[in-house]
C-alpha cells in the first residue's frame, strides 16, 4: 500500500491554487507527474510562523524547498522529466537557475518590497487571513524577509542605494522573460507535448504576476506584452487546475494559434463539401456557397518580445 503524501502550502486567490510561487511550483509539478498529495492550506497561527513552505509530508519523511520535493518525488517515481534528453535535462537546470536568480528577486520587491503593491495588496491578504496580532506580524516578517534576501542576492559594488538595486532587479527580470518567451516560442510547453519540471518552476513563478491585481508594476505590465507566456500560464490553468478536466490532459495549443488552426480547418471542410456539390447546384444562384469571413487572427504575435 502506497504511503500517502500530505502538501503544505500557502492557499490560493486570484484564480491561482495558491498566492505562493514556490508552493505552485510544487502543484503543478504533482500535476504533471500524477503524483496524488493531500493539499493542506495553512492556517498562520503561532504553531506555523515558523513553518517552511511549501513542506511535503510522507510517513516519517518531512521534506522542504521546491527543488528537494522534486527530487523526492521522482524517486517515488512521479517523474515529468522522464522523457527529457540528457541535453534538454541541463538546459532544464540552466533556465530553472535563471528564473531564481534574476526573476525571483523581483518578484519579491513586487510583492513585500514595493510600497503600493504591499500596502493595498500584500499585507491585506495576509492580515485578513491570521488573527490578531499575528495579523500586524505575519505581514511585516515576510517583507523583512523579503527585503533580506534582496539585499543579500542583489547588493553589489557599485549598487550601494535602494534605487540602484530596484533598477537592476527589473532589467533583470525583464530580460529573464524575454529569453523565456524566445525559448517558449509557439511551443505549448518547453519541451514538446508534455510539462516538464522547467514548466513547473516558470508557470509558479509567473503565474501569481500574472493573476494579481496589483496597483503598480512595471514587470506585471511586460508580462502582459510577451503573449505566448500568459497564454502558457493560462493553459496550464485551464487544464490541470480547473477541476472540469481531471487525470491526462490534452495539449493545448497557443490561443491565437488554435483559432487560426480552428478557422482553417472550417474553411478547408467548406472547400471540400462544394467541389463534392453538383454544377448545376453550384451555379444556381440561391445555393450560392458563403464562405465566413475570416478572423482577425495576431498568429505572430505569441513569440514577440516586447523592446
Amino acid at each position: 500500500m502506497a504511503t500517502s503524501m500530505e502538501l503544505r502550502c500557502w492557499g490560493g486567490d486570484w484564480g491561482l491554487p495558491s498566492v505562493h510561487a514556490e508552493s505552485l511550483v510544487v502543484l503543478a509539478y504533482c500535476k504533471f507527474s500524477g503524483a496524488n498529495v493531500t493539499v493542506s492550506p495553512i492556517d498562520w497561527t503561532w504553531r506555523t510562523l515558523t513553518v517552511t513552505t511549501p513542506e511535503l509530508v510522507c510517513g516519517d519523511s518531512t521534506v522542504t524547498e521546491p527543488a528537494d520535493i522534486l527530487n523526492f518525488l521522482r524517486k517515488q517515481r512521479f517523474n515529468a522529466d522522464f522523457e527529457l534528453t540528457a541535453r534538454q535535462g541541463a538546459d532544464t537546470m540552466a533556465y530553472i537557475a535563471l528564473v531564481e536568480e534574476k526573476l525571483r528577486p523581483a518578484l519579491l520587491h513586487t510583492f513585500w518590497v514595493d510600497a503600493e503593491n504591499y500596502a493595498n495588496l500584500t499585507r491585506p491578504w495576509f492580515a485578513s487571513r491570521s488573527p490578531f496580532p499575528l495579523n500586524f506580524l505575519v505581514p511585516s516578517r515576510h517583507a523583512n524577509n523579503a527585503l533580506s534576501r534582496i539585499l543579500l542576492s542583489k547588493v553589489e559594488s557599485p549598487l550601494y542605494s535602494i534605487t540602484e538595486v530596484e533598477g537592476k532587479l527589473y532589467s533583470d527580470a525583464k530580460e529573464c522573460l524575454n529569453l523565456l518567451s524566445h525559448r517558449l516560442g509557439g511551443d505549448n510547453y518547453f519541451f514538446g507535448n508534455s510539462p516538464s519540471s522547467l514548466d513547473a518552476f516558470v508557470f509558479g513563478f509567473m503565474a501569481p504576476l500574472r493573476k494579481a491585481a496589483l496597483p503598480s508594476s512595471p514587470l506585471q505590465s511586460h508580462l502582459s506584452q510577451l503573449a505566448n507566456l500568459t497564454s502558457f500560464i493560462d493553459n496550464i490553468l485551464a487544464v490541470y487546475f480547473s477541476g472540469s478536466r481531471p487525470g491526462s490532459p490534452v495539449p493545448v495549443q497557443e490561443t491565437v494559434d488554435a483559432n487560426l488552426q480552428k478557422l482553417t480547418q472550417l474553411v478547408n471542410k467548406e472547400s471540400n463539401l462544394i467541389e463534392k456539390m453538383d454544377d448545376n447546384l453550384r451555379s444556381s444562384p440561391q445555393h450560392k456557397p458563403r464562405r465566413p469571413e475570416p478572423k482577425p487572427c495576431l498568429a505572430n504575435e505569441g513569440s514577440s518580445t516586447p523592446a
